[in-house]
């Protein structure tokens, strides 16, 4: 008998069907074709020992299973439970009345248990497309699942529970979450505060100024400032997510297998601090089997490179197209995978290898041409991409001892939101584009020209700081950004000035 299941496989942050054809007819060989990899194969054994377990037993015939469309790799055990399905439903152990109405997912254990697996966020938002009853799930991935409305999700504990609900029609009930209030309960959580912060109040304006204009920012400074400290918070003045932002990120999340069993959408923007040992393929995503990076596990965040120059070159430089286009492609011989990666590079590094460089108290011992050549190990066109060089030095006693809480998060992010706000009016028009960081020549033209006396104030600073040609763009879109918070239109001498501060690493003038 020949009947059909229906699974899903996942490719970049997308799903697509995959149709499960079992035929059982006279013979003895078991028979798995359609490009399955080897834990696809090695789901026989699986499947036989859970239905041995749960009362079924596994056919004495012939057993041919096509994996359709069969020129595409299946991959993963998650086929484990819609192959043991269809096997129960062709050689007439259960009824194949329902099978058609929806997609089947789940790892089998030997017991007949099930296992959770990836990406049941987007394969529930394309068995929707697709026009599916239902789901059926792993109960662990259920309310991930279940964020999708229009369509119904069951999660289950056991193949015992699929077989039920199959044969009747009943005996489960669709997990319910509702995606709205669930958005809403979590949007303004946050486990850091700027009130925590004892004086940096430079930092925390630059950071502030950061968040606004969507820049790229790195921090400098000795050992034990506070340039991590600063970073983690940096979230929480961030504008909120916003519901197609949160999805988004949740099916980024989902295929990587970051979400776990009590989440069902991620509310708060991500924040990614790898290691510096982190390969290019971990960071930018990619593997034989391809999976998100951090870029992209960053996307609509933040990704803190912490101790930047200690990080390989190759790494370093692997980012600079994402920055630019803000999406990731990974090509190989068969096919090609894009994953969104639009994030905000947040970086933060010592003045030297000794850590004290400019410092106010103690003495740098790095030897002449050391501070130029640490900094060199950071490329000039990675450095052209970051918008505000910002130095951290060390708060004094006094005022990490007597110095009242500062300024709440909240009172920041509201400032950042208005920002952001005038922003969003302004490139209505100008699609990928909401953000100041991300204007092109010609929108720079055309929005952010300073005044007269701002025009000055720049020429100035180009000739007697020596700044380089790529600082003349940044500082405009700086000072642009700066100009929003203040709600002004014009950007004034004042903004141009403020924004020349947040160069302290162009190449001509640091170290030198």
């Amino acid at each position: 008998m020949l009947v059909k299941t229906f699974g899903s496989a996942v490719s970049g942050i997308d799903a697509f069907t995959i149709t499960i054809e079992v035929n059982v007819s006279q013979g003895i060989k078991f028979f798995l074709v359609g490009l399955p990899d080897n834990a696809v194969k090695e789901s026989q054994q699986r499947i036989e020992s859970a239905l041995k377990e749960s009362g079924y037993k596994w056919p004495g015939h012939k057993i041919v299973i096509n994996m359709a469309p069969a020129d595409i790799r299946k991959e993963g055990s998650s086929y484990d439970l819609p192959l043991a399905i269809g096997i129960l439903a062709a050689s007439n152990q259960i009824s194949s009345a329902h099978l058609s109405k929806y997609i089947i997912m789940g790892e089998l254990s030997l017991d007949g248990s099930l296992q959770p697996v990836k990406g049941v966020l987007p394969i529930a938002i394309k068995a929707r497309e697709e026009g599916f009853q239902g789901c059926i799930l792993p109960v662990q991935n259920a309310r991930e699942a279940a964020v999708v409305s229009g369509i119904d999700v069951f999660g289950v504990e056991n193949i015992k529970e699929v077989i039920g609900f199959l044969d009747t029609g009943s005996g489960l009930e669709p997990v319910k979450v509702n995606t709205t209030e669930e958005f809403m309960k979590g949007i303004n959580q946050g486990d850091f505060d700027f009130s925590e912060v004892k004086g940096q109040e430079q930092v925390k304006r630059a950071l502030e100024v950061s968040a606004a204009g969507g820049h790229n920012l790195i921090m400098i400074g000795p050992p034990g400032a506070g340039k991590s400290m600063l970073a983690k918070r940096l979230s929480s003045i961030l504008p909120p997510l916003t519901l197609d932002e949160a999805l988004e990120t949740t099916k980024i999340h989902s295929v990587a297998g970051k979400i776990n069993n009590h989440t069902s959408l991620l509310t708060q923007r991500p924040f990614r601090s790898p290691h510096h040992t982190i390969s290019d393929v971990a960071l930018v995503g990619g593997g034989s089997f391809p999976q998100p990076g951090e870029i992209s596990l960053a996307h609509h965040g933040v990704l803190f490179l912490d101790e930047l120059p200690e990080f390989k070159r190759t790494v370093l430089e692997v980012m600079r197209q994402p920055l630019e286009d803000r999406h990731i492609s990974i090509s190989r011989a068969r096919f090609t995978i894009d994953y969104p990666a639009s994030f905000m590079l947040i970086a933060s590094m010592n003045p030297c290898p000794c850590g004290y460089f400019n410092h106010p108290d103690k003495k740098c011992v790095c030897s002449p041409g050391i501070v130029q050549k640490y900094l060199g190990r950071i490329s000039g066109p990675l450095l052209d991409r970051i918008d505000i060089h910002v130095e951290v030095v060390p708060v004094p006693f006094n005022k990490l001892a007597d110095t009242p809480p500062s300024e709440k998060s909240e009172k920041i992010r509201d400032r950042v939101i208005k920002a952001r706000e005038i922003q969003a009016e302004r490139f209505k028009e100008n699609e990928g584009i909401y953000c100041n960081a991300q204007m092109n020549s010609r929108l720079l033209n055309k929005y952010s020209i300073p005044d007269e006396a701002g025009r000055k104030v720049l020429k100035t600073a180009m000739e007697k700081l020596d700044l380089s040609a790529r600082a003349y763009d940044r500082i405009l879109k700086v000072s642009r950004t700066i100009a929003d918070l203040e709600g002004v239109e014009h950007i004034g001498s004042h903004h141009v000035a403020e924004a020349v501060q947040y160069r302290s690493l162009d190449r001509a003038g640091w170290g030198a």
